[in-house]
């Protein structure tokens, strides 16, 4: 239902929170490649892919496109993955791959197009060794950075766009150099394109500095992953609350996420806990945040007809 609300029109986001060693990376990637068609053992990125190309195929043809980006924040900087150097040579002359980090956190300017869900995998699966990671107490190659894979789905629409009470004839582009973003203002009798996202969240571990057991620069990291899933916490307490001003803005990985978690965007939200005694107040901490997002309460959203998209949407896309 979460994919077919893509298509309706809506922002999806799919994240798993807990504290390393719980199983979010397992649940969110599984254990082999999609192709190999493991059932049980897949996670939920190729599902959701193999899913939303299964839906797109049966639309229109050419009337959906899908682009993939994968990003990772880490110490509070939002790093494209797929905007590599591929140039950059270490220390003993071996070519290695070096992350970009987008300063603009916006959109993410390594965009991939992909026509179908292992070419999505292979785009993933390619640039994954790329994620910040050192070992801990609880893991000897803990993930340090949260990752984030979105995929952006172009939809067309052959409908006439209107603006106000004229129509425009040929297509207008304006430039903000300000604002990191240009307007596409499409014709009458052009097809409109409405981009929706689903961004699927594989979070760093979410246990105190403590448990962690880490010095030194990996202290920074851990106090980095800390604040963005505080943050995170602050934005849904908010949310639940229906307060008019929602802290987005506090943290790189709120703000990347906005357009996924506020408005009538949807968000599932798994909680990842381990089954030992050890770490009881971690998974504590896990079940409280998923108490307080089980408090927000959204107004049903709307049915996205065409009819209503054409009124709300199209005349301006945000590119």
């Amino acid at each position: 239902p979460l994919l077919t609300s893509l298509l309706d029109g809506y922002n999806v986001c799919i994240m798993a929170y807990g504290q390393t060693g719980s199983g979010k990376t397992h649940t969110m990637m599984g254990s082999q490649p999609l192709e190999e068609a493991a059932g049980t053992r897949q996670g939920i990125i190729p599902k959701a892919a193999a899913e939303l190309f299964r839906l797109i195929s049966e639309k229109p043809a050419d009337s959906h496109t899908v682009e993939v980006s994968v990003t990772e924040v880490y110490n509070n900087e939002v790093f494209d993955l797929l905007a590599t150097d591929e140039a950059e040579m270490s220390g003993n002359g071996v070519c290695v791959c070096v992350r970009v980090c987008v300063r603009a956190c916006v959109r993410a300017c390594g965009d991939r197009p992909a026509s179908n869900a292992c070419e999505v995998m292979q785009i993933i699966r390619s640039v994954l060794k790329l994620r910040a990671h050192s070992p801990t107490l609880i893991h000897t190659d803990s993930s340090r950075s949260h990752l984030i894979v979105t995929l952006t789905i172009s939809s067309k629409s052959p409908n006439a766009v209107a603006l106000g009470e004229t129509f425009l004839h040929t297509p207008v582009s304006l430039t903000f150099p300000q604002c990191d973003f240009d307007f596409h203002i499409q014709p009458a009798g052009c097809r409109a394109v409405f981009r929706t996202k689903l961004q699927l969240v594989d979070l760093a571990g979410s246990e105190c500095v403590g448990m962690s057991g880490v010095s030194g620069a990996a202290l920074w990291e851990v106090s980095c992953i800390n604040r963005s899933l505080s943050a995170l916490s602050d934005v849904l307490g908010a949310l639940a609350e229906q307060r008019p001003h929602i802290p987005y803005r506090n943290s790189k990985l709120t703000h990347l996420l906005q357009d996924v978690i506020g408005g009538d965007a949807k968000l599932l939200l798994m909680l990842c806990v381990s089954p030992t005694q050890r770490f009881i107040s971690e998974s504590l901490q896990s079940l409280g945040l998923g108490t307080r997002a089980r408090q927000v309460q959204k107004e049903p959203p709307r049915a996205k007809s065409n009819a209503l998209k054409e009124r709300e949407r199209p005349s301006v896309v945000l590119g």
